[in-house]
This record gives structure tokens, sequence and C-alpha cells, in this order.
């Protein structure tokens, strides 16, 4: 009998170590995931030109990154400008012309719009009941429904978009009515940062 119990606490032992070092090592293991995609993609995305990776006999991980960091923030700088304002304008008009691209190009822009608003960054982030009544997850409030659908329905609707765990960048678009939506007070980063830890992070 004595043996039986010390083989079940060994067993025991074993199992909360093994558990424990899963643990330990998935926020790891998807932190290092994460950083390696981000790594490949802006390895690709960067010219060969400007990546010192292309010169130096060893690659440097991570250097991409910086690079395609500091390039972002210097478009960004230059799109303030007043020649960069011009320059955008001019881009923007272009795009907007061409049949295919400028249904893709207006989508893209009204949604990383909503996204980056600092003034109605805590506006957007909503409770929900999906995807069945009485489960509920964090989305974003996109904008009002005031098309078509809502003219069939004969409703005021709101478009979320309701994230997945742990990849934030696909989802579902429902359509709520408005009295269903409850909007919370949390920025984007907070709703995010819970969704990604899959809420492991309660957000404040």
């Amino acid at each position: 009998m004595a043996k039986k119990e010390k083989k079940r606490s060994i067993f025991a032992k074993i199992r909360n170590n093994f558990i424990a070092g899963v643990v330990v090592l998935i926020p790891i293991g998807i932190t290092i995931y994460l950083t390696l995609f981000i790594i490949s993609i802006s390895s690709k995305i960067l010219p060969k030109e400007i990546n010192p990776n292309h010169y130096l006999p060893y690659d440097i991980p991570g250097v991409e990154i910086i690079i395609t960091l500091i390039l972002i923030t210097l478009i960004g700088w230059l799109s303030l400008s007043f020649i960069g304002k011009r320059m955008l304008s001019l881009l923007n008009s272009i795009l907007k012309r061409i049949p295919i691209l400028r249904t893709i190009y207006s989508a893209l822009g009204q949604m990383t719009e909503t996204f980056t608003k600092t003034d109605n960054k805590k506006k957007n982030v909503v409770l929900v009941e999906y995807p069945r009544k009485g489960s509920w997850a964090v989305g974003f409030a996109t904008r009002e429904n005031s098309g078509e659908i809502s003219d069939k329905l004969k409703k005021n609707l709101i478009n979320v978009f309701v994230p997945t765990t742990p990849n934030p960048t696909s989802g579902f678009l429902l359509m709520y009515p408005k009295e269903d939506v409850i909007y919370l007070d949390l920025t984007f980063e907070e709703a995010s940062k819970f969704i990604v830890s899959a809420g492991t992070s309660n957000p404040d």
C-alpha cells in the first residue's frame, strides 16, 4: 500500500512538473514563433539593396525589423509634412480611380482609420453575445451600418469585428442591434492584449 502511494506521489510530481513546463514554454514558444514570423515578413518586404544581411557574411537576426520600423516612422513623418500630404493626396486620387484597387484601398483605409483614431480609441471596444446567447466576446465596433442591410431589417445595426485568439488578424464580421452592443472603457491596445493572451491578461 505504501509502495503504491509512493508511486502515485512520484507520478503526480512528474505530471505537475510536466504541466509547469508546458505553462512556461507556451508563451515563450508563441513569442519566438511570432518574432520569427515578423522577421520573415520583414526580410521579404525589405529590398535587398538596403538589407544589411544581404551584404554581411552572416545574418543578424532582427535587423530587418529595426530597419522596417525606421522606414515606417520616416514615411509617417514625411506624410505629415506639406510635401508628403500633397504626394499622399495625389496617390489617393490615383488609387481611387483604378476599378479593383479602389475598393480594396478604400476598405483598408477606413479600417486603419477606425482603429487608429486617438479621439475615439476608448469608444470602439465592445462586448457582444457570441457565439450563442449567454456567451460573451470582446470585439471592435467599426461603424454604424447605414446601408441596405439595416434598411431591410428595419433596425439600427452596429458592425462589430470579433477577432480570433491568439491571432487577432483574423475574425468575424457581425452585425448587432445597437441596444445589444455594450461599449467598454478600454483602449484598443488593452483589448488586443486581452485577446492575444487568450484571456489570461485581464484588462484593468
